[in-house]
């Protein structure tokens, strides 16, 4: 009903104030409204540009719909062909036992292995996708540690054997209601993860009813499930692929300022790259501080003489679930052979400070960090998962590759069982919203009516608008969240003569910190469906990192920031975009 009221009232303002500026008004607003209330699924709101634009006269048809595809769609497919191939392979989940097995079992220090793991894996393939991944891992370490709790504090003269068989029972069972959650939900971006939480909550009230064994180990089981969720929203930062805040940004940035060749992946990595390891210091330190106190000599010491038997017995599981992997397989090493070789020929594309393997080709332009993407995802359909030459298959558990000599490290259906396609919709939906803006001249009337701002000195107008996206992504979606904010502040900016990557760059990274509620982004639901964490503690810790990430943004851009994008000018390609606006 109030959805209806407020429809309404938007059909007002457009009878009220005719022109292509009101039209395009009109369906900024609706779109927005349909995102944040979610009373469709996003996808389908994002449709509401293809329909409205050509309906009003604001676009024809046909330029619309060439809206819904650009270069960023290409770069994410050629991304999730590579991720299929390190899930199928295992890889990924070899990277983070082994990670864990150099942090060792000490509290913090497994706290900070786990952070480590899930930024580097979160880098590469979705939030989701790594929270989901990571997190049955992280809960059979915590599951060993409440259990051998228990036998402790049961007998503690005997060692254990009994309730230790009696873990593995529950391990086993846990292990696949966590497996289940990972099928379930590690392709969804941006819903509010119904999914996620419905098939749980008896699971939750149960552990919820469950008595730890001591108040400190609910302690370690809160801070080692919520840095998870943390360290995946910090591990998407730091590439443009990492989240899909970061394409948005990319495409909406390039299609708006097209003179400028700025923001790339190397560019994007220099900078993001110290905030993420900011980011993850500050967080394990205020997440330790939170929950497991200030004793880090205690939780942090690697020697062997003060580890307890519980720790001891953590570290024996972890190197038994690492062992199950077997030596590592031929797929796996093509699969990291190709992870490599991806993210050298986008740092050598057009690195600035020297030519990159671009300037061999005739002609300049043509190629981008998609046409990489795209060409080696394409070789994971050909190339045999089989050791050439090999009279036996792999090393690897996947039946297909036992079955058929000839089967490719990857399938269609593996692709299409990662392939975001409401992501790529969102996306597109952003981009004609953005083109609607652009022709209607909405974008130059925005501006306008910020002029009085003009008195504000730039870091003043970024921190209001890295507040005011952090606030709001708190209740709706990130990606609907920038997709609207994106046009207002880039004509802020340029009404402002600010350079545009002043307020855009940290807005960008402040959307994604949406991390106080379970709803703020699927991996906060995933992590909250354990039930180890209360929403009072996703708070209470939630609201730290949220300080943190704004004032480690806000360092950012004004420090090596400022001579990276050249931040002290209005460049020339923002001053020619202003004018061509006005004109």
């Amino acid at each position: 009903m109030k959805l209806v009221c407020v429809l309404k009232g938007l059909k007002l303002f457009l009878i009220l104030m005719p022109g292509n500026e009101a039209c395009c008004a009109y369906v900024l607003m609706v779109t927005a409204v349909y995102w944040v209330s979610e009373a469709v699924p996003l996808g389908a709101a994002a449709l509401v540009p293809a329909f409205l634009y050509p309906l009003f006269g604001v676009l024809k048809s046909s330029e619309v719909a060439a809206e819904y595809c650009k270069d960023t769609t290409l770069l994410l497919m050629g991304v999730i062909c590579l991720a299929a191939s390190i899930e199928k392979w295992n890889l990924h989940k070899r990277i983070a036992l082994r990670m864990v097995m150099i942090a060792g079992a000490k509290p913090g220090m497994l706290v900070l292995g786990f952070m480590c793991c899930t930024v580097f894996l979160s880098m590469w393939l979705s939030n989701t996708s790594t929270t989901a991944m990571v997190m049955p891992i992280a809960e059979a370490v915590l599951q060993q540690l409440i259990c051998t709790g228990l036998a402790d504090s049961h007998d503690d003269s005997e060692t254990g054997e009994a309730p230790e068989e009696d873990s593995g029972k529950e391990e086993n069972l846990d292990k696949n209601q966590l497996e289940l959650l990972y099928r379930n939900n590690r392709y969804v971006w941006c819903v509010f993860c119904v999914a996620i939480e419905i098939p749980n909550v008896k699971r939750v009230k149960m552990r919820r009813d469950s008595q730890y064994p001591t108040k400190r180990d609910h302690m370690i089981c809160k801070c080692l499930s919520l840095s998870i969720t943390y360290a995946a929203t910090i591990g998407g930062l730091i590439t443009i692929t990492g989240t899909s805040t970061n394409l948005i940004f990319a495409e909406q940035f390039n299609t708006r300022y097209p003179d400028a060749k700025v923001i790339n992946f190397g560019t994007w990595f220099i900078f993001s790259f110290p905030i993420a390891i900011i980011m993850l210091v500050l967080t394990w330190l205020w997440l330790h501080f939170l929950f497991l106190g200030c004793n880090f000599r205690e939780t942090c010491s690697l020697s062997k003489k003060r580890k307890t038997r519980r720790e001891m017995l953590s570290e024996r599981r972890i190197h038994e679930e690492y062992a199950k992997l077997g030596p590592i397989s031929y797929p796996e090493v093509v699969t990291g052979v190709f992870f490599i070789l991806m993210t050298l020929l986008w740092f050598t594309r057009e690195p600035g400070f020297v030519p990159g393997w671009t300037s061999l080709f005739e002609k300049k332009g043509y190629r981008t960090d998609a046409t990489v993407s795209v060409l080696l995802g394409f070789l994971l359909f050909l190339i045999p998962a089989r050791r050439p030459f090999s009279s036996s298959s792999s090393s690897s558990s996947n039946d297909d590759s036992e079955s058929d000599p000839l089967a490719p490290m990857i399938t269609w259906k593996d692709f299409q069982r990662l392939m975001p396609w409401e992501i790529v919709i969102l996306v597109g939906g952003g981009y004609a919203l953005a083109a609607g803006c652009k022709v209607s001249g909405l974008s130059v009337w925005i501006g306008r009516q910020l002029e009085p701002m003009s008195g504000l000195p730039p870091w003043a107008v970024t921190l209001l608008a890295c507040l005011l996206v952090s606030a709001v992504t708190e209740f709706a979606s990130n990606p609907a969240t920038l997709t609207v904010f994106l046009p207002i502040l880039s004509a802020l900016s340029e009404t402002l003569h600010i350079n545009p990557l002043h307020t855009l760059i940290p807005s960008t990274m402040c959307v994604s910190f949406g991390v106080m509620l379970p709803v703020g982004n699927p991996p906060n639901a995933i992590v909250f469906s354990y039930g180890h964490v209360q929403i009072s503690d996703m708070v209470k810790a939630g609201f730290g990192v949220n300080l943190i990430g704004v004032a480690v943004v806000m360092l950012a851009i004004t420090t090596w920031g400022v001579p990276l994008f050249n931040l002290t000018e209005f460049p020339a390609w923002a001053m020619a975009r202003n004018v061509t606006g006005s004109l």
